[in-house]
């Protein structure tokens, strides 16, 4: 199948999120890699996003790079330290319009995120636009609101996990 032939895809990617439920579930981190060629086999990918908090930190910065260098485009927020300690620095607003502004253009989105929150805009993206969304999340992290809102679900398995 030629790629003008294949379905145009949006992905977007909670990075925070992703990397924290893989962590807290399987101990390992995502292979984004392993991902992007899976949907580049399928889709043909319009626009690949991956939304990240700005700490400052060296790694941080690598990994970001290499997001980029795979095919996304890097979106960063500054991370937040609030004076009662507590830290902010989600994405879910800043995802959501995109994902809205994009709509229009595309066969099929992708979201990588186990957050319940994004079930209201998968179900408006669906009745508005008729554009299906699947989610990408770890199967007891993704909340199931979000499970039953996503034209599919597919749980994070070890061929989208780095091996140690």
């Amino acid at each position: 199948m030629s790629a003008v032939d294949k379905p145009k895809v949006g992905i977007f990617v909670d990075v925070q999120n992703i990397y924290y439920t893989c962590r807290e579930s399987y101990k390992k981190n995502f292979d984004y890699n392993a991902f992007w060629a899976q949907m580049s086999e399928r889709y043909q990918i319009d626009c690949a996003i991956a939304y990240a908090i700005y700490r400052g930190d060296e790694k941080q910065s690598q990994f970001q790079n290499i997001l980029r260098a795979i095919g996304f485009e890097v979106k960063l927020k500054p991370f937040i330290q609030r004076k009662d300690g507590s830290a902010k620095g989600d994405w879910d607003v800043g995802i959501t319009i995109d994902m809205l502004e994009h709509a229009k253009q595309l066969d099929k989105m992708v979201l990588l995120s186990g957050d319940g929150d994004f079930a209201l805009l998968l179900g408006h993206l669906a009745n508005k636009y008729q554009l299906p969304c699947d989610v990408y999340g770890a199967e007891y992290l993704t909340a199931d609101i979000l499970k039953q809102s996503a034209a599919e679900f597919h749980c994070i398995d070890d061929s989208l996990l780095l091996s140690r």
